[in-house]
């Protein structure tokens, strides 16, 4: 007798788990999908045309109005990057486990409208001119008052707090309009990933080529000004489309991190008391150690500290991300060097389009977010059915399949950035501008063009890769936290990139030599640096590629 297959969903069926902002049942065809995620997307295009708008051009205003070495303010960006990109974790803990998604963006949200309006008083403020600094020819760079150092410093951090609170969630409620177990809408949430991206960087892109020119020069208070006002923009937007969005409930369950730590905690107790046969993971022993949760020495008097098996093989999925996580670690050292040392190498190489406009170093940024908006259609509607044709998989090529190809391509951005700056430093010496570092290199901003496309062809792989592994693998109430994951690769990223820096800095300046990284970047040796990156990224794919290939997916209920 032939098997009933399950009759496909219908637009008038109630979604199971979800509800609408009464605390209702929603019905397929009057709530999220599409509707929703538009205004979803809407407001993170604003929240990154914000942190862009600080990120892209803050090494520029660190080196110039507040006088810092290259070395130094690398490291200050760095730092705050890295904080940005780790404190998701702890917005996302707060959400799952407390406030929810939708009132965590909400009052992220207004963090990061507050952050911005004293960001922009601090640059705003009459009592520094960094004009008057510049008077004094041969002076040594001259700092604001301490006060407004304060002012701008903590002002930047909170702008990195809200930011923690406002990326993991707001990502993770968009994927959560559509729903899982219905083909069609689960073959939208894949796409979901991809155009969500493409919004992203088309604000990216606007950001980088109108607020890096006004930056540089007309106003650096007007510059942190304008994302204050459309971040306040769209939070109205945002709360408009409340009527239309699908909200996620847990069933009155406990607290996710609370059952997960349960699951180590018991399993930790059991280890060496428990000698019973256990339950295999489809025969696998390398959750032997998780899988002693499920057991207590004495059951009929522990059996309510026991572990239920769903948040068993929710730990296990958990657990499983770790080698993943880790293998791509030097990836985030990679992505920080876009917004450092590649727009320290543009300052010094000829910008000029015409007698009266030069490019402004930040807004060469541009050329990844242009690359990732021309790439991503290209790749969801050409590659990904194509590849479908031949895979039968829905997605084309598989999460970790993507993802690796974009690793590769990094080693391609490095070693080509690496040999950009070679040629630039031997310009450099035959016009005898090494002792020259204010002399513009006669050799056009173009050559940094190849190791930006690459980049950008990178990111559209893997950060979009990333971004859907990490929702994906994670059980469904803790999928701002799997975010929260995806992006505190970054946030070590930069951590990892800035001890780089500070070792080879105090290593390579020894006995009056010149460091890797001297404010004369036509003495330094950002070359050796890109190569060292090239070196370190081949190794970590060589790790990926192992643990990719001994890697089980988890299948959640969506």
């Amino acid at each position: 007798m032939a098997a009933v297959e399950d009759p496909p969903p219908r637009d008038d069926e109630f979604i199971e788990g979800t509800v609408d902002f009464k605390g209702c049942l929603v019905k397929k065809s009057n709530s999220g999908k599409w509707r929703s995620a538009l205004f979803i997307i809407g407001v993170e295009m604003a929240e990154r045309f914000a942190y862009y708008g600080i990120s892209a051009n803050l090494i520029s205003y660190l080196t110039g109005p507040l006088g810092q070495s290259t070395a130094k303010a690398a490291e200050n960006v760095n730092a705050w990057s890295g904080a940005a990109m780790l404190l998701p974790l702890l917005g996302a803990f707060v959400a799952d486990s407390y406030l929810g998604r939708y009132r965590a963006i909400i009052i992220a949200s207004l963090l990061y409208i507050l952050g911005l309006g004293l960001l922009t008083l601090s640059a705003a403020l009459p009592s520094f001119k960094s004009s008057d600094c510049e008077k004094v020819a041969g002076a040594t760079p001259c700092s604001p008052p301490k006060l407004q150092m304060i002012l701008f410093f903590g002002s930047l951090y909170l702008v990195a707090l809200a930011q923690g609170g406002h990326k993991p969630c707001v990502q993770a409620f968009g994927a959560d309009q559509f729903d899982g177990n219905d083909p069609k809408e689960s073959k939208a949430k894949s796409s979901f990933f991809n155009w969500w991206y493409f919004g992203v960087c088309l604000a990216v892109t606007v950001t980088l080529v109108v607020l890096t020119y006004i930056q540089d020069n007309l106003s650096w208070g007007i510059g942190f000004g304008i994302p204050c006002v459309l971040m306040a923009i769209a939070l109205i937007i945002f709360s408009l489309g409340t009527v239309t969005y699908r909200f996620a409930v847990n069933d009155g369950k406990q607290s996710p991190f609370m059952r997960i730590s349960r699951v180590f905690v018991n399993a930790a107790k059991n280890w060496r008391t428990n000698s019973s046969t256990l339950h295999n993971d489809q025969g696998s022993q390398q959750f032997k150690f998780l899988n002693k949760a499920l057991v207590t020495p004495n059951a009929s008097k522990e059996e309510k500290s026991s572990c239920s098996l769903n948040d068993v093989e929710d730990a296990k999925a958990l657990f499983r991300l770790v080698p993943i996580w880790i293998s791509c670690l030097v990836y985030g050292i990679v992505y920080a060097q876009s917004s450092t040392f590649f727009t320290k190498q543009g300052v010094t190489m000829n910008r000029s389009i015409s007698s009266t406009f030069k490019v402004p170093p930040a807004s060469l940024l541009a050329f990844i977010s242009t690359t990732i908006v021309v790439f991503i259609p290209i790749y969801d509607r050409i590659i990904v059915p194509i590849a479908r044709a031949i895979t039968r998989k829905p997605s084309g090529i598989t999460m970790l399949q993507r993802i690796g190809t974009g690793l590769f391509i990094s080693i391609l951005s490095m070693s080509t950035a690496a040999l950009v700056e070679m040629k630039r430093l031997e310009t450099a010496r035959n016009h005898g501008l090494i002792d020259k570092p204010k002399e513009t290199v006669p050799m056009s901003v173009a050559w940094l063009i190849p190791q930006y496309l690459l980049l950008g062809v990178s990111e559209s792989l893997t950060l979009v890769g990333l971004q859907e592994f990490f929702y994906d693998q994670m059980a469904r109430e803790l999928r701002s936290t799997g975010l929260a994951l995806f992006l505190s690769i970054f946030g070590i990223g930069s951590f990892l990139n800035t001890f780089l820096i500070s070792v080879i800095d105090k290593n390579t300046s020894r006995d009056g030599h010149e460091s890797w990284f001297s404010n004369n970047l036509n003495k330094a040796h950002l070359d050796y640096f890109y190569w060292l990156l090239a070196g370190l990224s081949v190794l970590a794919l060589i790790a990926y590629l192992y643990f990719a290939k001994c890697y089980i997916y988890y299948r959640c209920k969506n």
